[in-house]
């Protein structure tokens, strides 16, 4: 079963700020760990919204708006993505309770999403 782990975004990461050596040590690590047990299958990090482009669709079969970030709220915002190959919901669960705070400053957020097969 393949789940993604959805790291949202934080203000410090929107702002390009790059995370500390200790929390690339840990992330580093956990990814090290899904390696091992054979269940990582990607893992990326994204740019900053203020990057990115958004497109909106007002009806159907009219041309796209198109929206330049940053987007707001922050909290709506992608900052990566880990995708695992795992047996059970319960397994991906397992897996996404050991990562650590991906922003590191106490406003990580993690959206676990199990991938259409």
């Amino acid at each position: 079963m393949l789940f993604m782990l959805i790291v949202k975004a934080s203000k410090n990461a929107e702002a390009g700020n790059l995370p500390s050596p200790a929390l690339i040590e840990a992330m580093t690590q956990y990814n090290q760990a899904l390696v091992t047990a054979g269940v990582r299958v990607m893992a990326k990090g994204l740019h900053p919204s203020v990057e990115g482009i958004r497109l909106s669709f007002p009806a159907s079969g009219e041309k796209p708006i198109v929206i330049e970030g940053p987007f707001e709220p922050t909290s709506d915002v992608v900052a990566g993505f880990i995708l695992i190959d795992v047996a059970s919901k319960e397994e991906a669960v397992d897996w996404a309770m050991k990562m650590p705070d991906p922003q590191g400053d106490g406003e990580g957020q993690i959206e676990l999403r199990q991938v259409f097969e």
